[in-house]
Parts: structure tokens; sequence; C-alpha cells
């Protein structure tokens, strides 16, 4: 049985790509560190924000699955936009790459809009928490 249970309350706005609300029940926490498009070289990769959000991604799960988990362990990420507009526009292809990069198990997501990124050239990072079993 999984750790993680998605709650999404018929009450609220049905969630397009993220849960309402996740539960956690596992023995281990795994808290990880924000990531950007940054390439083994430390290079920013990618000139477009789907490419920086495909390589960002990639990163994270790189990083958690060195814990030892999935992304169906994922209870929650925070994502990084140095232009919301622009992360809006791009909604629907973003969610084709998380599905293809990380399931059908969303975790409880937001988004906030940053002035910019520790790497001047990164357009979105993503930080997130997983419960291991």
């Amino acid at each position: 049985m999984s750790p993680i249970h998605r709650i999404n309350p018929a009450e609220l706005s049905p969630p397009t790509g993220f849960s309402h609300a996740v539960t956690a029940t596992g023995s281990q926490l795994v808290f990880l560190a924000g990531q950007t498009a940054l390439d083994r070289n430390g290079k920013v990769v990618g000139d477009t924000l789907p490419e920086q959000f495909t390589t960002a991604l990639t990163n994270l799960l790189v990083a958690l699955r060195a814990a030892g988990g999935s992304p169906a362990d994922l209870a929650r990420v925070t994502v990084y936009a140095t232009d919301v507009a622009d992360y809006r526009a791009h909604a629907s292809e973003l969610g084709r790459i998380w599905r293809r990069l990380a399931g059908r198990d969303y975790p409880a997501m937001a988004v906030v809009g940053a002035a910019r990124l520790w790497d001047e050239q990164a357009l979105v990072e993503l930080d997130g928490t997983a419960v291991l079993p």
C-alpha cells in the first residue's frame, strides 16, 4: 500500500496537474533541493520554459531516485517561475512533460513567481518533499 494518499474534495475546483491535499504515512522523508535546468557541467541548458522544465524535472527525479524514491512518492512540489504568464501559456505542454517523466500521481503543488533564480539564465526551479514507504 502506498504511503501517499491524494485527496481532491468535490467541493473544490477540479485539480489539473496537482492534488489539493496529500497525506503521507511513510518511514522516511526526502527533502529535494531546488533543481533548475543545469547540466552535469553546471550550465543552464534550454532556451524555452518547456525545455528548461524538462531538465529541471529530470534533475529533481534523478535526486529522488538516488534517495531510493520514485515519482509516486512525491508529496509536495513547488515550482518557481520567473514568468508566471509564460508558465500558464505553456501549462498544457508542461503537463504533458510531467506525465511523460513523472506519471499521473500528482503531488500537492504550487507555482510561485520569482524575480530571478540563482542562475540568471534559469527560467524555472522545482523543489519537493517525498515520503518513502
